[in-house]
């Protein structure tokens, strides 16, 4: 006999998942796994049991699809994992997502097409960044703030006086910082 396993997920430990609970065990389910993480955790380890214990001809069911996936690109390859496992995967408030269903399937396929778009996208405005930044010589990371004319300034000010509070206030950087350039100084 198939079985209909379901995922419950909140984002906060102060959000409860009961009322996922009950939909879902109306909806049949006979073994929910649920949890208390952020869907941008890549780290959520009932989910990860639950993919494990779904068996061919099972049915995974969640309430929503935000439940269940970080992106479409996520969705997709935990869609396509179920797939593999012979697991269908339902969303009971979108009747659409039923991979049981030929029409399920082929939403799956277009969240499959819409998530290896918003990859290439992604690599795209990434690639023209880097192009940007090696065309103006910037080579990752953030520029320097302190700069061989900072460093200068900072030796000058120390000079003529003045306290390490008051030339991290007069150039705009912190006192640790200061300190890490007069340091060198302090110490020869």
């Amino acid at each position: 006999m198939n079985a209909i396993v379901a995922y419950a997920r909140v984002s906060t430990g102060q959000q409860n998942y009961q009322t996922q609970v009950d939909r879902l065990k109306a909806a049949g389910a006979t073994k929910v796994f649920e949890e208390k993480r952020s869907g941008l955790d890549k780290d959520r380890p009932e989910l990860a049991r639950c993919l494990d214990y779904v068996r061919e001809g099972d049915i995974l069911l969640v309430t929503k699809l935000d439940r269940l996936a970080r992106s479409t690109a996520d969705l997709y390859a935990i869609v396509t994992k179920l797939a593999e496992k012979g697991v269908a995967f339902k969303v009971l408030d979108d009747s659409a997502v039923d991979t049981s269903t030929r029409t399920g399937k082929l939403v799956m396929g277009i969240l499959a097409l819409i998530a290896e778009f918003e990859t290439e996208i992604r690599r795209e405005r990434q690639m023209e960044g880097i192009a940007k930044a090696k065309e103006e010589g910037r080579m990752g990371g953030r520029p320097k703030l302190v700069t061989d004319d900072v460093r200068a300034t900072i030796h000058r000010l120390k000079n003529d006086g003045l306290s390490i509070r008051k030339i991290a206030a007069e150039i705009g950087l912190s006192k640790a910082t200061v300190q890490k350039v007069v340091a060198p100084v302090a110490a020869e």
